[in-house]
């Protein structure tokens, strides 16, 4: 399964516990930075494949898929379930021999378990943030997919579906 996000400046906010009729602060950054962190996990296996990327392009999907290409065990073939985001589907992708695309049927995102990550991520270590610059911003999504790469059995709960365990047996 595999997605991006968007992480940086002009973020959205996220949930926090507060009182009844009380409105907790949260920093808010109003500049205009961020990067996409492209993200693919393999519940199954508790592993994933990340880059983070200044566009959500064709080219940058490719580089990613390359990612995903690297990380498939040795004489595997993997399926990438995906959204039908334009640079998924255009015709100049560079798809690596042990991969296959599937697209996910339109208005589907809960179909897709990275969504969930994304939402993970952002509650615990992406919201409620403001970045001096760019660079901090890369390096905070490169922390928070290493630390969630550090916790497989995490990672693992957080996108296994049965759905896609029938399919995969």
């Amino acid at each position: 399964m595999q997605d991006e996000a968007r992480v940086g400046q002009q973020g959205t906010l996220t949930r926090v516990w507060a009182r009844r009729g009380t409105r907790p602060r949260a920093p808010r950054d109003r500049r205009h930075a961020w990067a996409y962190l492209f993200g693919a996990v393999c519940p199954e296996r508790a592993v994933g494949a990340a880059l983070v990327l200044p566009y959500a392009d064709t080219e940058a999907t490719g580089l990613h898929l390359a990612e995903i290409g690297h990380h498939v065990a040795p004489g595997a073939h993997a399926v990438v379930v995906l959204d039908g985001a334009g640079w998924h589907a255009a015709g100049d992708l560079a798809v690596p021999e042990n991969l296959t695309l599937l697209p996910l049927p339109r208005y589907s995102p809960e179909l897709n378990p990275v969504e969930n990550v994304w939402e993970y991520l952002r509650q615990n270590k992406l919201g409620l943030r403001v970045w001096p610059d760019y660079d901090a911003i890369v390096a905070t999504c490169c922390e928070a997919w290493n630390g969630l790469l550090a916790a497989p059995d995490r990672l693992a709960s957080i996108t296994r579906r049965e759905w896609a365990r029938a399919v995969s047996n």
